[in-house]
């Protein structure tokens, strides 16, 4: 299976270093070290107008557009596109590879970079505000 992919230009080309924006397990070292065999540079980065959701039954979270919101979270960077197919399999069908525009922490400065969206909108098991360090207590 692999996870579906809103049309983005540069899509498949496997020279082409990618920026991922991530925001639930992927924030955890070991879980990208044993998926990449490496842990890439990254960045603190705040994705505006989205919003970071519990779903019942599962430690991980999923993320939507929602005015006014926003999701804290960190940037992968130099991901190759080997390394990018890999995330795409991570992540399965329940997540679609978007563009988006995520703001640097330190500085404000935004970068385009991919991040993995809920498929299902309207899906009944999205609920409250997930949170990292509820997954590593």
């Amino acid at each position: 299976m692999s996870v579906a992919v809103n049309s983005v230009v540069g899509i498949g080309t496997q020279n082409q270093n990618h920026n991922v924006f991530v925001y639930g397990s992927l924030l955890a070292d070991e879980v990208v070290r044993a998926l990449l065999n490496r842990v890439p540079s990254s960045s603190s980065a705040t994705l505006s107008d989205y919003h970071r959701f519990k779903i019942k039954g599962r430690v991980y979270p999923a993320i939507l557009p929602v005015q006014s919101k926003k999701v804290t979270g960190r940037v992968l960077l130099g991901i190759s596109g080997v390394e990018l197919h890999i995330l795409d399999e991570f992540e399965d069908v329940e997540y679609t590879r978007t563009e988006v525009d995520v703001f640097f922490t330190e500085n404000s400065e935004n970068l385009r970079a991919y991040a993995y969206v809920w498929s299902n909108p309207n899906d009944p098991d999205l609920y409250a505000e997930w949170d990292f360090e509820f997954i590593i207590t």
